[in-house]
């Protein structure tokens, strides 16, 4: 009997420490199709040029730029953690990978740690960082 209650008293604590999902049911939390409009300015500039806004992003050009913090905001919004999310600039060779980790709560924002990995003439160069979620459906990255 003892260990019933040891048990079911650990599954609770368990619970309340796992990582929060976002505000979003989990049956929405789906890779975006191509017929999704695109991500609206706004949301891209609260984000702050993100990850690749930093020294990976330096050699690539403003719409490669664009491209790779759409796929941030992707995984960061709408993807599985585990589950990368990627873009391609076919014409130049450059193309990326996104992944973002579980959500977490910080305060009373949902925050997801993610991983961007670029490739330019073959050759990876990667970041990490973390953001939060607004309530405005932005995210803004943790400094």
């Amino acid at each position: 009997m003892k260990t019933k209650v040891l048990s079911a008293l650990l599954l609770a604590v368990l619970a309340g420490c796992s990582t929060t999902g976002l505000r979003v049911p989990a049956n929405s939390f789906v890779q975006p199709t191509k017929t999704e409009k695109p991500i609206g300015a706004a949301l891209l500039d609260a984000m702050a040029g993100g990850l690749v806004g930093g020294t990976i992003g330096k050699e690539l050009d403003n719409r490669d730029k664009r491209s790779a913090l759409e796929a941030e905001y992707r995984a960061l919004e709408y993807t599985p953690s585990g589950q990368p999310v990627t873009w391609r600039n076919q014409r130049a060779g450059r193309y990326g990978e996104v992944v973002a980790a579980q959500p977490y709560r910080v305060g009373s924002q949902d925050c997801r740690q993610y991983n961007h990995t670029i490739f330019v003439d073959g050759n990876p160069k990667s970041a990490r960082g973390s953001a939060c979620r607004n309530a405005d459906g932005s995210w803004t990255p943790l400094t």
